[in-house]
């Protein structure tokens, strides 16, 4: 072997190191960069055992509306509906702990372990009831624990095409090994966001041309090019404004640490739900994308005895970005409720088809 071979064989790991070390720190500085630019709108909640929960809290009002995000979703999932909301209520959101700017979880992520420490940060930054919750998707599951858990200090309830509990059982084998996937996936993304690809990335695809974003993607086959059709539609849905921090948040491995914790619960959340009682007494208004079937009248009972379903007929599942404006309704008309005012402006027909 000639000494030229040698040298070469040597600097290659010496290379790899340097690249390694090279995303480590472009991770680590990008991460700081953020949270003193993005995070300064809010506030930090200790929510006790070192946890802080990071708190937005926007308007005035007698009674406050909560608002809680899909499965992996942060605060900023609410953006423009709660910009608006706030114009005419007192508003709060949040990140769910292992999301956002939040502390990572100590906790399987169940609804009743999330409805605890919502009530924890609430009790600790001073905001007193009653509240008017919003929940959509996985969050009108911790919405609804909620609710059973504190209905002394639950107004009313808006859930957003909440997960369906119902489709789930049996678990069977095929379904568990979805959910081992995204796990699988999950454990794989964080170590992909320590090293920097992360942030590449989701920059990339947010913040700049996209061309990076899109050659990961094709390099990750059909499947690849799935996930980023989708997450342009989505994402393509929310204010423009907000994009950075949305790549922000996905640039964080304890983003992908706390989607791989939900991901996990998934199993304990259809066990705990299935069984749940019903919610009674409290106002809910269900809204459900005209692009699914709406839920049979033994599902809406299940979830409470005082429910309104009404069909967002031109949306899927992100109902409060494809029809915004009948989320915004909707939480008005509860605000108004709340507050003894009885005359409600009414929901434009096209947008809404109440079920009976």
């Amino acid at each position: 072997m000639t000494s030229s071979t040698l040298v070469y064989l040597l600097s290659i790991p010496c290379l790899i190191a340097a690249l390694v070390a090279a995303g480590f720190l472009y991770q680590m500085l990008g991460a700081h960069y953020d949270l003193r630019r993005y995070a300064a709108r809010g506030r930090w909640i200790d929510i006790g055992s070192g946890q802080r929960l990071y708190l937005l809290e926007k308007g005035s009002g007698k009674a406050t509306v909560l608002f809680e995000a899909g499965i992996a979703a942060t605060n900023l999932n609410w953006f423009h509906i709660q910009e608006t909301v706030s114009q005419f209520a007192a508003t709060a959101s949040y990140d769910r702990s292992g999301l956002g700017w939040s502390s990572p979880s100590r906790t399987a992520r169940t609804p009743s372990n999330l409805a605890a420490e919502l009530h924890e940060l609430l009790w600790g930054a001073g905001l007193k009831p009653p509240f008017i919750l919003v929940g959509h998707s996985f969050g009108g599951l911790v919405m609804r624990r909620f609710a059973l858990l504190y209905p002394e200090e639950v107004e009313s309830i808006v859930l957003v095409d909440p997960m369906r509990c119902e489709e789930w059982p049996p678990m069977d084998p095929a379904k568990q090994a979805t959910l081992d996937r995204g796990c699988r996936l999950s454990g794989f993304a964080i170590t992909i966001a320590q090293l920097g690809l992360a942030r590449l990335a989701v920059t990339s695809l947010l913040c700049r041309s996209g061309r990076i974003a899109d050659q990961l993607a094709g390099a990750a086959g059909e499947g690849g090019l799935h996930v980023l059709g989708r997450i342009k539609g989505e994402v393509g849905k929310m204010p423009r404004e907000v994009w950075p921090i949305v790549a922000a948040h996905w640039s964080r491995p304890s983003y992908y640490a706390g989607m791989r914790s939900r991901v996990a619960a998934v199993p304990d959340t259809v066990r705990e739900m299935q069984d749940a009682e019903p919610i009674r007494g409290i106002p809910v208004l269900l809204l459900t994308p005209g692009k699914s079937l709406p839920l049979s009248d033994d599902c809406v009972q299940k979830i409470g005895d005082t429910v309104t379903q009404v069909i967002a007929s031109a949306s899927a599942h992100w109902i409060h970005l494809d029809e915004p404006e009948l989320v915004i309704q909707s939480i008005r008309e509860m605000v108004l409720a709340a507050t003894g005012v009885t005359a409600v402006a009414a929901a434009p027909a096209e947008e809404a088809v109440t079920v009976a």
